[in-house]
Protein backbone atom coordinates (compact mmCIF):
# COMPACT_ATOMS: atom_id res chain seq x y z
CA UNK A 1 0.00 0.00 0.00
CA UNK A 2 1.55 2.99 -1.28
CA UNK A 3 0.47 6.20 1.00
CA UNK A 4 3.66 8.58 -0.30
CA UNK A 5 2.07 10.00 -3.26
CA UNK A 6 -0.29 13.25 -2.52
CA UNK A 7 -4.19 12.48 -2.87
CA UNK A 8 -6.78 14.65 -3.44
CA UNK A 9 -9.05 15.57 -0.47
CA UNK A 10 -12.45 17.70 -0.03
CA UNK A 11 -16.13 17.06 0.06
CA UNK A 12 -19.66 18.51 -0.33
CA UNK A 13 -19.53 22.02 -2.13
CA UNK A 14 -15.67 22.72 -0.64
CA UNK A 15 -12.84 23.03 -3.45
CA UNK A 16 -10.66 19.65 -3.54
CA UNK A 17 -7.33 19.99 -1.88
CA UNK A 18 -4.08 18.31 -2.59
CA UNK A 19 -3.42 16.25 0.91
CA UNK A 20 0.51 15.18 2.16
CA UNK A 21 1.34 11.59 2.65
CA UNK A 22 1.04 12.56 6.40
CA UNK A 23 -2.58 12.89 5.97
CA UNK A 24 -3.09 9.96 4.21
CA UNK A 25 -0.74 8.44 6.53
CA UNK A 26 -2.94 9.38 9.48
CA UNK A 27 -6.58 8.65 7.40
CA UNK A 28 -5.46 5.12 7.25
CA UNK A 29 -4.91 4.02 10.85
CA UNK A 30 -7.32 6.69 12.34
CA UNK A 31 -9.87 4.15 9.97
CA UNK A 32 -8.08 1.53 11.61
CA UNK A 33 -8.41 2.39 14.66
CA UNK A 34 -11.90 3.35 14.78
CA UNK A 35 -13.20 -0.08 12.41
CA UNK A 36 -11.44 -1.98 15.15
CA UNK A 37 -8.88 -3.45 13.68
CA UNK A 38 -6.82 -1.89 16.56
CA UNK A 39 -8.68 -2.51 19.58
CA UNK A 40 -8.01 -0.18 22.43
CA UNK A 41 -4.82 -1.90 24.31
CA UNK A 42 -3.68 -3.09 21.25
CA UNK A 43 0.15 -2.27 19.90
CA UNK A 44 0.17 -0.13 16.89
CA UNK A 45 2.98 -2.16 14.79
CA UNK A 46 6.92 -1.22 15.10
CA UNK A 47 7.71 2.26 12.83
CA UNK A 48 9.47 0.07 10.65
CA UNK A 49 6.97 -2.28 9.88
CA UNK A 50 4.32 0.65 9.68
CA UNK A 51 6.89 2.39 6.82
CA UNK A 52 7.53 -0.99 5.13
CA UNK A 53 3.85 -1.54 4.76
CA UNK A 54 2.36 1.58 3.73
CA UNK A 55 5.32 2.73 1.75
CA UNK A 56 6.36 6.32 3.57
CA UNK A 57 9.82 7.56 5.28
CA UNK A 58 9.63 7.39 8.57
CA UNK A 59 9.50 11.05 9.42
CA UNK A 60 6.37 11.05 7.49
CA UNK A 61 4.87 8.33 9.81
CA UNK A 62 6.60 9.69 12.89
CA UNK A 63 4.18 13.12 12.19
CA UNK A 64 1.00 10.52 11.61
CA UNK A 65 1.54 9.48 15.18
CA UNK A 66 2.05 12.65 16.80
CA UNK A 67 -1.21 13.40 15.32
CA UNK A 68 -2.75 10.14 16.45
CA UNK A 69 -1.40 11.02 19.80
CA UNK A 70 -3.15 14.91 19.91
CA UNK A 71 -6.38 13.70 19.03
CA UNK A 72 -6.64 11.20 22.02
CA UNK A 73 -6.45 8.06 19.89
CA UNK A 74 -2.82 6.25 21.05
CA UNK A 75 -0.26 6.86 23.49
CA UNK A 76 3.31 6.35 23.19
CA UNK A 77 5.31 4.45 26.09
CA UNK A 78 8.99 4.44 26.08
CA UNK A 79 11.30 1.38 25.13
CA UNK A 80 7.40 -0.39 24.27
CA UNK A 81 5.75 1.76 21.25
CA UNK A 82 2.72 3.00 20.33
CA UNK A 83 -0.56 1.53 21.89
CA UNK A 84 -4.18 2.34 20.77
CA UNK A 85 -6.25 4.07 24.05
CA UNK A 86 -9.18 4.94 22.42
CA UNK A 87 -11.37 3.69 19.54
CA UNK A 88 -12.92 7.42 18.74
CA UNK A 89 -14.86 8.99 18.07
CA UNK A 90 -12.34 11.86 18.88
CA UNK A 91 -13.79 14.82 20.80
CA UNK A 92 -11.16 17.01 22.36
CA UNK A 93 -7.67 16.37 20.66
CA UNK A 94 -5.60 18.51 23.35
CA UNK A 95 -2.39 20.45 22.49
CA UNK A 96 0.39 20.12 25.14
CA UNK A 97 -1.00 21.24 28.04
CA UNK A 98 -4.56 22.24 27.12
CA UNK A 99 -7.22 20.96 25.41
CA UNK A 100 -8.27 22.22 22.57
CA UNK A 101 -12.05 23.81 23.70
CA UNK A 102 -10.16 24.94 26.55
CA UNK A 103 -7.62 26.57 24.34
CA UNK A 104 -10.42 28.27 22.33
CA UNK A 105 -12.57 29.31 24.94
CA UNK A 106 -9.69 31.08 26.31
CA UNK A 107 -8.42 32.75 22.72
CA UNK A 108 -12.17 33.94 22.62
CA UNK A 109 -12.28 35.88 25.76
CA UNK A 110 -8.54 37.30 25.60
CA UNK A 111 -7.55 37.45 21.91
CA UNK A 112 -10.87 39.27 20.49
CA UNK A 113 -11.28 42.13 22.87
CA UNK A 114 -7.13 42.66 22.78
CA UNK A 115 -7.73 43.11 19.06
CA UNK A 116 -9.43 45.78 19.95
CA UNK A 117 -7.51 47.36 22.58
CA UNK A 118 -4.33 47.03 20.07
CA UNK A 119 -5.92 49.21 17.57
CA UNK A 120 -6.62 51.67 19.81
CA UNK A 121 -3.22 51.83 21.49
CA UNK A 122 -0.88 50.59 18.45
CA UNK A 123 2.32 52.74 17.77
CA UNK A 124 4.17 53.63 15.02
CA UNK A 125 6.46 50.39 15.88
CA UNK A 126 4.05 47.51 16.99
CA UNK A 127 2.84 48.18 13.15
CA UNK A 128 6.08 48.00 11.58
CA UNK A 129 7.04 44.71 13.64
CA UNK A 130 3.35 43.02 12.46
CA UNK A 131 3.89 44.25 8.75
CA UNK A 132 7.27 42.86 8.92
CA UNK A 133 6.43 39.47 10.10
CA UNK A 134 3.20 39.12 8.19
CA UNK A 135 5.72 39.94 5.13
CA UNK A 136 7.77 36.78 6.23
CA UNK A 137 4.80 34.81 6.67
CA UNK A 138 3.25 35.09 3.46
CA UNK A 139 6.93 34.22 1.89
CA UNK A 140 7.66 31.66 4.01
CA UNK A 141 7.11 27.70 2.66
CA UNK A 142 8.62 25.81 5.82
CA UNK A 143 5.87 24.60 8.24
CA UNK A 144 8.16 24.62 11.15
CA UNK A 145 8.96 28.37 10.73
CA UNK A 146 5.72 29.43 9.85
CA UNK A 147 4.47 28.26 12.79
CA UNK A 148 6.82 29.96 14.65
CA UNK A 149 6.13 33.33 13.36
CA UNK A 150 2.20 32.60 14.02
CA UNK A 151 3.07 32.51 17.34
CA UNK A 152 4.91 35.23 17.40
CA UNK A 153 2.48 37.34 15.44
CA UNK A 154 -0.26 36.87 18.41
CA UNK A 155 2.15 38.03 20.69
CA UNK A 156 2.82 41.09 18.63
CA UNK A 157 -0.46 41.93 18.71
CA UNK A 158 -0.87 41.39 22.51
CA UNK A 159 1.60 43.19 22.63
CA UNK A 160 0.53 46.28 20.55
CA UNK A 161 -2.64 46.20 23.68
CA UNK A 162 0.13 48.09 25.89
CA UNK A 163 -1.18 45.56 28.56
CA UNK A 164 1.88 43.67 29.89
CA UNK A 165 -0.65 41.10 31.32
CA UNK A 166 -2.60 40.12 27.90
CA UNK A 167 1.19 39.47 26.56
CA UNK A 168 0.97 37.10 30.28
CA UNK A 169 -1.54 34.95 28.94
CA UNK A 170 -0.49 34.31 25.54
CA UNK A 171 2.97 33.45 26.75
CA UNK A 172 1.17 31.31 29.03
CA UNK A 173 -0.12 29.51 25.64
CA UNK A 174 2.30 29.70 23.37
CA UNK A 175 3.30 26.21 23.22
CA UNK A 176 -0.19 24.97 22.85
CA UNK A 177 -0.56 27.96 20.12
CA UNK A 178 2.28 26.42 18.66
CA UNK A 179 1.30 22.59 18.52
CA UNK A 180 -2.16 23.65 17.31
CA UNK A 181 -0.67 25.80 14.39
CA UNK A 182 1.20 22.85 13.28
CA UNK A 183 -1.44 20.25 13.45
CA UNK A 184 -3.94 22.45 11.81
CA UNK A 185 -1.52 23.42 8.74
CA UNK A 186 -0.52 19.58 8.68
CA UNK A 187 -3.92 18.83 8.14
CA UNK A 188 -6.31 21.13 7.48
CA UNK A 189 -4.19 23.34 4.70
CA UNK A 190 -4.39 26.77 6.95
CA UNK A 191 -1.50 28.44 5.93
CA UNK A 192 -2.30 31.02 3.02
CA UNK A 193 -5.95 31.33 4.84
CA UNK A 194 -4.31 32.39 8.14
CA UNK A 195 -2.32 34.09 6.21
CA UNK A 196 -5.44 36.30 4.66
CA UNK A 197 -7.04 36.53 8.27
CA UNK A 198 -3.64 38.29 9.59
CA UNK A 199 -3.68 40.45 7.03
CA UNK A 200 -7.16 41.58 7.70
CA UNK A 201 -6.33 42.12 11.63
CA UNK A 202 -3.05 43.84 10.51
CA UNK A 203 -4.93 46.27 8.36
CA UNK A 204 -7.99 46.74 10.65
CA UNK A 205 -5.21 47.94 13.57
CA UNK A 206 -3.55 50.34 10.97
CA UNK A 207 -6.66 51.68 10.17
CA UNK A 208 -7.01 51.96 14.23
CA UNK A 209 -10.67 50.47 14.30
CA UNK A 210 -11.51 48.84 16.85
CA UNK A 211 -14.70 47.00 15.28
CA UNK A 212 -12.77 46.02 12.93
CA UNK A 213 -10.30 44.60 14.89
CA UNK A 214 -12.40 42.86 16.78
CA UNK A 215 -14.28 40.90 13.79
CA UNK A 216 -11.03 40.54 12.25
CA UNK A 217 -10.08 38.48 15.09
CA UNK A 218 -13.33 37.04 15.77
CA UNK A 219 -13.29 35.45 12.48
CA UNK A 220 -9.94 33.91 12.34
CA UNK A 221 -10.70 32.11 15.66
CA UNK A 222 -14.08 30.96 13.99
CA UNK A 223 -11.62 29.80 11.01
CA UNK A 224 -9.62 28.02 13.21
CA UNK A 225 -12.27 26.05 15.05
CA UNK A 226 -14.04 25.27 11.85
CA UNK A 227 -10.98 23.42 10.72
CA UNK A 228 -10.09 22.17 13.52
CA UNK A 229 -13.79 20.13 13.66
CA UNK A 230 -13.42 19.36 9.93
CA UNK A 231 -9.83 17.15 10.97
CA UNK A 232 -11.27 15.52 14.27
CA UNK A 233 -15.03 15.23 13.77
CA UNK A 234 -15.50 15.35 10.09
CA UNK A 235 -18.90 14.04 9.72
CA UNK A 236 -19.97 17.00 11.78
CA UNK A 237 -18.44 19.96 9.53
CA UNK A 238 -19.56 17.53 6.26
CA UNK A 239 -23.38 18.56 7.53
CA UNK A 240 -22.35 22.39 7.89
CA UNK A 241 -20.03 22.92 4.50
CA UNK A 242 -22.62 21.05 2.45
CA UNK A 243 -25.69 23.06 3.66
CA UNK A 244 -25.77 26.09 0.80
CA UNK A 245 -26.33 29.65 2.26
CA UNK A 246 -28.68 32.57 0.37
CA UNK A 247 -27.16 32.58 -2.67
CA UNK A 248 -26.10 29.01 -3.26
CA UNK A 249 -22.72 29.99 -1.13
CA UNK A 250 -20.71 27.20 1.07
CA UNK A 251 -22.27 27.52 4.64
Amino acid sequence: MNLSDSQTGGSGFASPRRISAMEAVLTHLREAIERGDYAVGDKLPSEAELCRRLEVSRPVLREALRALQTMGLTASRTGKGTFVISSGPVEDPTFGDYAASDLLEVRRHIEIPVAGYAALRRSAEDLDHLSHLLERMERETDTTAWVAMDTLFHLAVAQAAQNPVFRRVIEEIRDALARQSAFLNELGGRREQSNREHRAIVEALADGSEHDAVEAMSHHLERVETTLTSIVRPAAADSRTTAPTEGGQQA
